[in-house]
């Protein structure tokens, strides 16, 4: 098996942000919804205003530059490409954690925890990161063959682990990155000291009929995004491939089905708490890498293994629970799936997208669930 770790830097050629720009400034947009709110979808003059943006004064070269800023490498593991961030803390006894976005993430949304995580301001809390990009996103490989659900991809995590160095390690994440997270917990207890959760999707035990006032609320939060909000999910894990075609050539049509998921999960206005540019970063990864088709495949992959949704996790674990998340089950429920829940906390402000949005939280929170689990290590 080649084991092979290759340096690896994104460089998208010039061309192809020209082509971006033309193609935004060549929309065919549809006519005005007819309602004066979000829910028909992403509003039309919102959505000119940021492909305006994004066409004239989005800056790729200098985001790219900005990820660029960190270590990144790419290795193959069961035949399929892995892009990461590889950011080693200066500390010497830091403890390697793996960081997995989802979907509609990528690799960007953890810039801002990058430092506070690798340089804290005592050294006993710092962490060597490994980021990767889930695989069918950013600069990992697309799969040409089924089989890549969060199971197969924590497993290909801990071989990543392994080619790096760190036999002991923990793991983080959040929407899919949660799946992957609790997987590497379930699959590799040996080597994983603890899992950290920014997401958590269990419901009640079966046959209860009664449910507290707390219970009610995780009930109907949940009733309400299955009623009015999933159809993405719907159609992403049953026709993928015909989703594709639409958000691969149509850059508005890519920014307009992302983004509807940063206003809906975002803790207040997406614009003013993230930021255009971060916003259209992300956006831009799903671009230039043309991975709207394979990203959204992973939830076709999930809906055919929906065990690897909810695995049985012994090891440590710890949950932050933003007050914006889709889902918000109390702990009971939790600690059914995660045995040994030694972390919880509820946050009043923040949404589904925590390191973006209260990155300072985040950081504190990991930090405080793995300070006693780094003798593990």
């Amino acid at each position: 098996m080649d084991d092979a770790v290759e340096p690896f830097a994104v460089d998208v050629p010039a061309g192809e942000v020209d082509d971006l720009r033309r193609r935004l400034r060549a929309t065919r947009w549809p006519e005005q919804e007819t309602v004066g709110d979000w829910s028909q979808g992403v509003p039309l003059e919102w959505l000119r205003e940021v492909c305006r943006y994004w066409a004239g004064e989005h800056d790729w070269p200098a985001r790219q530059a900005l990820l660029n800023a960190h270590p990144q490498v790419r290795t193959v593991v069961d035949g399929l490409p892995v892009h990461l961030l590889h950011v080693p803390s200066p500390h010497p006894g830091a403890l390697p954690l793996v960081l997995t976005h989802g979907w509609p993430g990528s690799v960007v949304e953890f810039l801002d925890v990058v430092g506070p995580l690798t340089e804290p301001e005592d050294p006993q809390d710092a962490f060597s990161l490994v980021v990767p990009s889930l695989p069918g996103f950013g600069w990992s490989g697309r799969p040409d063959a089924p089989g890549w659900g969060p199971a197969r991809t924590a497993d290909a995590w801990a071989e990543v682990m392994r080619r790096l160095g760190y036999e002991r390690f923990g793991a983080q994440g959040g929407d899919i990155g949660s799946f992957v997270s609790a997987n590497l917990g379930a699959r590799h207890p040996d080597r994983v000291v603890g899992v950290h959760l920014n997401m958590v999707v269990t419901g009640p035990p079966e046959g209860q009929t009664e449910f507290s006032e707390r219970e009610q609320r995780a009930l109907e939060r949940e009733r309400a995004f299955r009623a009015e909000a999933a159809a993405y999910s719907q159609q992403q894990r049953t026709r993928p491939q015909t989703l594709g075609y639409g958000l691969t050539d149509s850059p508005a049509g890519q920014a307009a089905w992302i983004l509807e998921k940063f206003a809906a999960w975002t803790d207040g206005d997406p614009v003013a708490t993230i930021g255009l540019d971060r916003l259209l970063d992300d956006v831009s990864v799903y671009w230039f890498t043309a991975t709207a088709t394979s990203s959204a495949r992973m939830y076709w992959e999930m809906a055919r293994a929906p065990g690897e949704r909810a695995p049985r996790v012994d090891v440590p674990t710890g949950v932050s629970l933003f007050a914006h998340e889709i889902f918000q089950p109390p702990r009971e429920w939790v600690q059914r799936q995660l045995t040994d829940l030694r972390a919880w906390r509820e946050h009043d402000r923040g949404g589904h997208f925590a390191a973006l949005e209260r990155p300072d939280a985040l950081v504190a929170d990991v930090r405080e669930f793995f300070r006693p689990l780094r003798g593990r290590a």
